[in-house]
């Protein structure tokens, strides 16, 4: 049976991959420090996760382990033989990027870069899943020609990228953040390997990521942390755009499934950007007309002018390249159905 490594295994992305592999029979290993907590304060903390992870699943073995660390790493590379690496792991946070520019690039860079050596060295004929982001086309999408409606920006439907982005989309000469640079140095990283040594690696530049296990905290985690803020009474803070700005959602499960798709049939370099489309897009402020809705709480909100640097105003993206070489992949989860899920997970753990 295949042994599965995923970095990051207590955090969103890390825990749906661990939850299907381990319901697909496979034995995984996960790596997660936590660190999560120390970004984000008590709000981040993703123990409750991993201790449902150790629960729910006798294959699973969690391991309290720091990607950067390379002779740990290398350790385990040497005396395992892993047959796919899911990388998840990140400092995640567009914001908390600029407050530690070191740390971050120490994380999501030199990090990715310690697995992919010991990966190349020790299980080259393993296949590699980078978790990237649609943060590596920076400030871009932002020139696209949007119009404003009532709650949101949008392009003209004879737009080429009315039903999404596609991967052509440059990601130079723009804004990027700092958190954008460092996933893209990764990005890249990952694709090299992929196609200078042959190696079996996909990137995935996600739109934003979703789901029930997502710890959304003010610096992280859209629909995770407005739907807190419903449950819970704190007040949340629009940025920017008069809240117009479009994100596409994709719940977590759903990129695991496109994970395990690529391992069964890999390619060498490939890239996709991936994320809900345009059913599974929204403002934020439809984003908050909803929450409140569904969790049938008013929210306190306010909105300032000051936007996040080289945050976009509209995205959502195309998934026809990945459903091109996996056709019979598909979105199980819609925008309502995900924020039910986190509904009733935050008033499980949150208030509890």
């Amino acid at each position: 049976m295949a042994q599965i490594l995923v970095t990051g295994s207590a955090g969103l992305v890390g825990s749906a991959a661990v939850r299907l592999f381990c319901e697909q029979g496979y034995e995984v290993v996960g790596i997660d420090n936590n660190m999560r907590k120390q970004f984000f304060g008590p709000a981040g903390d993703t123990a409750w996760n991993n201790e449902r992870l150790m629960k729910a699943y006798p294959r699973y073995r969690h391991l309290n382990m720091d990607i950067r660390d390379e002779e740990s790493i290398s350790v385990l590379f040497r005396t395992t033989p892993f047959d796919l690496i899911v990388h998840a792991a990140a400092q995640p946070s567009h914001d908390w990027a600029a407050s530690d520019p070191q740390t971050d690039f120490s994380i999501n860079a030199n990090g990715t870069l310690i697995l992919l050596e010991n990966f190349r060295k020790y299980a080259n004929e393993a296949v590699f899943i980078f978790t990237s982001t649609n943060k590596v086309y920076g400030d871009l999408p932002n020139t696209l020609p949007l119009i404003a409606l009532e709650t949101r920006y949008e392009l003209e439907n004879h737009h080429p990228w009315f039903q999404g982005i596609d991967e052509t989309m440059s990601i130079d000469r723009s804004m990027h953040s700092l958190f954008g640079v460092s996933k893209l140095a990764a990005d890249l990283l990952v694709q090299e390997y992929g196609r200078y040594f042959q190696l079996k690696t996909a990137v995935f530049r996600c739109g934003c990521l979703t789901g029930a296990g997502h710890a959304g905290t003010r610096m992280h985690g859209f629909l995770s942390y407005i739907m807190r803020c419903c449950i819970t009474g704190e007040r949340y803070v629009i940025n920017g755009y008069k809240g117009k700005q479009v994100r596409d959602n994709i719940d977590a499960r759903d990129l695991a499934r496109a994970f395990h798709l690529f391992f069964l049939r890999p390619r060498c370099g490939a890239v996709y950007n991936i994320g809900g489309g345009r059913s599974s897009a929204c403002s934020v402020l439809e984003a908050i007309n909803l929450c409140q809705e569904i969790s049938r709480k008013k929210m306190e909100y306010e909105y300032t002018d000051h936007a996040r640097a080289g945050d976009h105003i509209w995205w959502i993206s195309s998934n026809d390249a990945f459903r091109r070489d996996y056709p019979e992949w598909n979105l199980a989860y819609d925008l309502r159905t995900i924020l039910l899920d986190i509904r009733d997970v935050q008033k499980s753990v949150v208030l509890t």
